[in-house]
């Protein structure tokens, strides 16, 4: 099975999720991580000075042969560590542009697929269980507090909503999945419009898909992991919460997410890619937006 970045009914790039590995990924790579943080720029930052990061510096999962995520452009034998996101599985390509988020505005709330904004501009949705910190993380992306609602109460967002970014790009926000406190049937109804809109957005790049990871892997999450593969849906695994510690009651994030990705590789013989962050710290907010510039300038091409 492969997934692929969509522009209309025409497939354009390749990822792999079940099939022998392409040249987008790099299998086995002796590559260390590093652990600094990347500052957004209009080019490619693989011969660009790092400074060190001032927030948090969180373990890392610390697997043996990383899967790299490696976009158009580059070679595998060209990857050194500074072109690696930090806290990450990706790698920085020739796409990556000017990632700074200078204009918001909310455009439409969506009960139905078929109502979502008639345009073709790229967007990218953000998907995931309910209270993973899905609304934190799209304020500390847009650096707005009250752009996304957010609600101790889970399952508080539920309709399609669409967010224009630099008048270029939409950033969606989507109703969670697994709500505690929701009914039978609006969890049934919820399902279905949100995969209405996978299965028929021609202008969706790829979906962020929100994993806490202050707590152990969810099967629900891994559920939803996989009905995207099946449908070819590009993903992104973006870990939040990564700046709670639980030393007494549980494991902490880099465990928990080591766990989380051995458990993925029985399904997917390649890893998507994936990124730590904070909607508390920031952290890992320039390298998300780093990482969807080079996938949206890939598909504006």
């Amino acid at each position: 099975m492969t997934m692929v970045l969509r522009r209309g009914a025409t497939m354009t790039l390749t990822f792999l999720f079940q099939t022998p590995p392409p040249s987008l990924y790099l299998s086995h790579t002796s590559l260390s991580i590093p652990t600094t943080t990347v500052t957004p720029s209009r080019l490619s930052l693989r011969h660009s000075s790092i400074p060190a990061s001032k927030t948090l510096t969180p373990s890392l999962p610390p697997p043996e042969k990383p899967l790299l995520f490696i976009p158009p452009g580059v070679e595998p034998t060209e990857i050194n560590d500074s072109m690696i996101l930090p806290f990450s599985n990706i790698v920085v390509g020739p796409y990556a542009g000017d990632s700074r988020i200078k204009d918001v505005q909310f455009v439409k709330s969506s009960p139905r697929a078929k109502d979502c904004p008639k345009d073709t501009r790229p967007e990218f949705a953000i998907l995931g269980r309910s209270n993973v910190g899905k609304s934190s993380l799209i304020n500390s992306l847009v650096r707005k507090k009250e752009l996304a609602l957010t609600s101790k109460k889970p399952g508080k967002t539920q309709l399609i909503n669409h967010f224009l970014v630099n008048k270029s790009w939409y950033l969606v926000d989507l109703p969670g999945y697994g709500f505690a406190k929701a009914s039978e049937s609006a969890k049934t109804d919820w399902s279905s419009f949100t995969k209405g809109y996978f299965l028929n957005r021609n202008t969706l790049v790829s979906v962020l898909l929100l994993i806490d990871a202050s707590v152990p892997p969810q099967r629900i999450d891994f559920d939803c992991a996989n009905w995207l593969g099946r449908n070819n849906i590009p993903i992104t695994f973006v870990f939040t919460k990564c700046d709670k510690m639980k030393a007494a009651k549980g494991k902490r994030p880099d465990e928990n997410i080591k766990e989380f990705q051995e458990i993925i590789k029985q399904n997917y013989k390649q890893h998507p890619p994936w990124i730590m962050t904070s909607g508390v710290t920031g952290l890992g907010r320039d390298e998300l937006l780093l990482h969807v510039s080079q996938l949206r300038n890939y598909w504006d091409q």
